[in-house]
């Protein structure tokens, strides 16, 4: 047997070798959770952003027919066959909420297909967003955004950077307490 010369060796990793494989997949794990967290914080500026559209829509409407979408009661306003609405100057949590969309979308100002009777938008995070004249608090009745089963943890990022923070005042306010975890039922957003 020619087992002369021939030594017995066991193959494995280095210490180096492995701390080189642990460095590139903490490298891995964190551009994954930093991509999770801009898809994350461009949802939360999407939702703004959304409202500002919507505001720019509404004053628009607003400047060429001199009343809310909506809120219009006068026929030829705008184009095409659609609901009258009082004419009180607010928009109504009634059937006024669903038609401000379509008198939007008939006039141009915004893309999409509303019925006038059930169909809103949907926000960046996936549920229905409206406008409508609410008293969300204590003597605060205005026209506010309301956006439907946003989580917490956005809403409390939106409240801290474009209001108080504080789930109760300021001109951003939320049915429930920003509890980390949990879904806001309705969260609210001054016109």
């Amino acid at each position: 047997m020619f087992t002369r010369g021939i030594k017995n060796r066991q193959a494995g990793f280095t210490l180096v070798e492995i701390a080189i494989v642990m460095v590139i997949i903490g490298l891995l794990i964190g551009g994954v959770l930093k991509g999770q967290a801009m898809v994350q914080n461009a949802k939360v500026k999407r939702v703004v952003k959304q409202g500002d559209e919507v505001r720019a829509a509404v004053m628009s409407f607003y400047d060429k027919y001199g009343v809310y979408p909506g809120d219009e009661n006068l026929a030829p306003i705008p184009p095409g066959a659609d609901a009258e609405g009082d004419g009180d100057g607010q928009i109504d949590n009634n059937a006024e909420r669903f038609e401000v969309f379509r008198d939007l979308q008939r006039a141009e100002l915004i893309s999409g297909n509303y019925n006038g009777t059930s169909d809103l938008p949907n926000h960046a995070f996936g549920d229905d967003m409206d406008l409508t004249w609410i008293d969300p608090g204590p003597g605060e009745a205005k026209h506010y955004f309301r956006l439907y089963n946003l989580p917490a943890e956005v809403c409390l990022e939106i409240d801290m950077k474009y209001d108080d923070g504080a789930v109760g005042t300021g001109s951003i306010l939320a049915s429930e307490a920003y509890t980390p975890g949990n879904t806001v039922g309705t969260f609210y957003m001054l016109f």
